[in-house]
C-alpha cells in the first residue's frame, strides 16, 4: 500500500532539498534579517522596547489568532511589559489563557540558547491550557495525545460533509518520533539556523504530538530556532503575523507538504518568502513606533487626564476599527458623557478629527 503522508516513508525523516533553489533565497533573507538588526540596534534603549513589545504583541496576538482564538491586545501587551520588566503605565490585568500563551512565547524566544526538552514542552502546553480544557472539552496537558477517541486528524468543513486534510502519526510511535525530533533540535549539527527553524515547524507540526495547540507550539518552536540564528532574545518582527495574513497559502503548502515526498524544496522557499515578508511587516513596527514616539514629544507640555493618555496610548500601540465615543467609554472605564467631554476637549484641541454624524461619528488622531 503506498503511503498517503511523509510519516510513512522508509526514509523518514531524512528531508532533503535543492540546495540550488535555496541557496539564492536563503541569502537574502540573512541579508535582510542582518540589515533589520541592525536598523533596531541602532535605535535608542526606549524605542528599541517598544518595537520588542510590539513584535512580541504581534507575534502572541497573530498565532493564536491563525487557530480561531482572539486575544486581548491590552492584556496581551501588559502581561510581556511585565515580564520584561518594561514601564507602560496602566498595567492591564490578564486572563490566565493569555499569561499562558506569553509565558510559552516569552520561554521559547527569550531562552533560545536551552535545550529544548520534553519537560519543556510539557510546560508549554500546561501554560496554553490552564483549565485543562480546549474549549468546552476536557484534553490531556502537559502529556502526549493517547487516539483514546480515535486518530488525530486535521479536519474541515461541517459535520457530514467534512475533509480530512491530514492524519498524524498514531500515538503508539510518540515517543521514538519526538525523541528523534529533540535529538535532532539540540544537535550542533552545520545547519543553517534559518533553515532548521523551517524544517523544525514542519517536523512538530506533521508529528502533531499534543491533543490541540500544536500549531502555535510549532510556531513557538521556530521562533525559538529564530532567535538563535539571531543570537538574541530581541524580536523584532512578527512571523507569525505574516503567517496569519498568508493563512491559506500556510495551510495550502502544509497539506502538500505532508501528503508529498521527503523532497521539502516547496516549503522551505515558502516559509523564506514569508519570512522575508516579515521583515517588511517589522517596517511598520518602527514606523508605528516613530509615530508614538514623535507625538509625545510634539505633545509633551500638554495636560491631559489619565482616561485620555490610556486611549490616546492605545490608539498609538494600534487600534482595530474606529473609535467612537462608547467605545472610550470601554476602554477608558467611564460613563459615555465623560467620554464625550474627554473626546471633545481632543477636537477643540485639534488632536482628534471627528468624521461622520450620528451613530456613525468616530474619531481619529489627526496626522
Amino acid at each position: 500500500m503506498a503511503a498517503k503522508y511523509i510519516y510513512e516513508l522508509k526514509q523518514w525523516p531524512d528531508f532533503y532539498w535543492d540546495q540550488d533553489r535555496i541557496a539564492e533565497k536563503l541569502a537574502a533573507v540573512r541579508h535582510r534579517q542582518g540589515r533589520l538588526i541592525g536598523r533596531m540596534e541602532g535605535l535608542g534603549f526606549n524605542l528599541r522596547a517598544e518595537a520588542v513589545l510590539q513584535s512580541l504583541t504581534e507575534e502572541v496576538l497573530k498565532t493564536s489568532e491563525i487557530e480561531g482564538e482572539k486575544l486581548d491586545r491590552s492584556q496581551v501587551r501588559s502581561s510581556i511589559a511585565r515580564r520584561l520588566g518594561l514601564d507602560i503605565g496602566g498595567l492591564t490585568r490578564a486572563d490566565r489563557s493569555v499569561e499562558g500563551i506569553v509565558e510559552m512565547m516569552l520561554d521559547a524566544t527569550q531562552k533560545f540558547d536551552s535545550a529544548l526538552t520534553v519537560d519543556r514542552l510539557f510546560g508549554w502546553h500546561a501554560s496554553l491550557f490552564p483549565t485543562g480544557r480546549s474549549g468546552m472539552n476536557k484534553i490531556r496537558v502537559g502529556k502526549w495525545r493517547d487516539d483514546c477517541s480515535g486518530p488525530m486528524q486535521v479536519i474541515s468543513g461541517p459535520i457530514g460533509k467534512s475533509k480530512i486534510h491530514y492524519q498524524a502519526p498514531e500515538a503508539s510511535l510518540l515517543n521514538q518520533e519526538m525523541k528523534a525530533f529533540l535529538e535532532w533540535f539540540n544537535s550542533k549539527k552545520r545547519l543553517d539556523a534559518v533553515l532548521k527553524a523551517a524544517i523544525a515547524h514542519l517536523w512538530f507540526v506533521t508529528i502533531h504530538p499534543f491533543e490541540d495547540g500544536n500549531g502555535r507550539i510549532a510556531r513557538a518552536v521556530a521562533d525559538m530556532a529564530l532567535a538563535r540564528s539571531e543570537k538574541s532574545p530581541q524580536r523584532f518582527y512578527s512571523m507569525s503575523a505574516q503567517i496569519s495574513l498568508e493563512r491559506k497559502d500556510y495551510y495550502r503548502i502544509l497539506e502538500t507538504t505532508q501528503k508529498g515526498n521527503l523532497d521539502i524544496t516547496e516549503w522551505l522557499e515558502w516559509f523564506l518568502d514569508c519570512l522575508g515578508r516579515a521583515f517588511e511587516g517589522a517596517e511598520a513596527i518602527l514606523v508605528s513606533v516613530l509615530k508614538k514616539t514623535r507625538f509625545w514629544e510634539a505633545h509633551n507640555e500638554e495636560d491631559f487626564n489619565a482616561r485620555q493618555r490610556k486611549v490616546l496610548n492605545r490608539l498609538l500601540d494600534g487600534f482595530d476599527g474606529k473609535l467612537t465615543s462608547s467605545k472610550w467609554a470601554t476602554l477608558a472605564k467611564c460613563s459615555q458623557d465623560t467620554a464625550h467631554r474627554d473626546i471633545d476637549d481632543l477636537v477643540k484641541r485639534k488632536i482628534f478629527l471627528r468624521t461622520g454624524g450620528g451613530r456613525s461619528t468616530s474619531y481619529s488622531l489627526v496626522e
